[in-house]
């Protein structure tokens, strides 16, 4: 029988159970937190510096549908200034980023800036005196590698946090920073 959670992967820790690369020999990993079983995999990635809503399975067909450009994924976005509507609009309406040392043309995706991030945890990332900066929520049903970042980065708003909150009908909702939930019955048709 396959086993589904739903974790809140902290920040500074890599999404994976096994270190097999020499050069990230001292990065903490998930399974420093979990006693999960050996078949468990994360579905998709979080970079060690993004943390998050993280579904975990023993099902590879689950992981397949989950990562597919179907399922949305959102995101909050703590940036470096005070983003604009304007800035909101070329991010919602696709940019260039680099993929793999080329230009890449990201999809159309929603993106509004939020005013409320009470339902965010804290977490200290910089002094107020480095200056202003803002929360969206950014939603993409596709994933490259750092594409959230590249996206604001690219409108002159380098990302200074980012939390993953939603992936398809999966929410962190009141999951705090290292918790783990069993899904007893995941929206997927196995």
């Amino acid at each position: 029988m396959h086993k589904y959670f739903k974790i809140y992967k902290p920040y500074g820790y890599l999404s994976q159970f096994v270190n097999n690369q020499n050069k990230r020999r001292n990065k903490k990993l998930l399974s420093d937190l979990y006693n999960l079983p050996k078949e468990i995999m994360a579905i998709g990635r979080l970079d060690e510096k993004s943390e998050g809503l993280l579904l975990l399975t023993t099902n590879g067909k689950f992981s397949e549908h989950i990562r597919s450009s179907k399922i949305e994924k959102e995101y909050h976005v703590m940036v470096d200034g005070v983003i604009s509507k304007n800035d909101i609009e070329k991010l919602k309406n696709g940019i260039e980023i680099s993929v793999n040392g080329k230009p890449y043309i990201t999809k159309p995706c929603k993106a509004v800036i939020l005013n409320n991030t009470n339902h965010i945890e804290e977490r200290f990332v910089r002094d107020k005196r480095h200056g202003e900066t803002s929360w969206l929520s950014i939603t993409i049903a596709e994933g490259k590698y750092r594409q959230v970042r590249k996206m604001t980065s690219s409108v002159g708003f380098p990302t200074l946090r980012l939390v993953r909150v939603r992936i398809g009908n999966y929410k962190l909702n009141e999951l705090k920073s290292g918790e783990i939930k069993t899904i007893n019955f995941p929206h997927f048709s196995q």
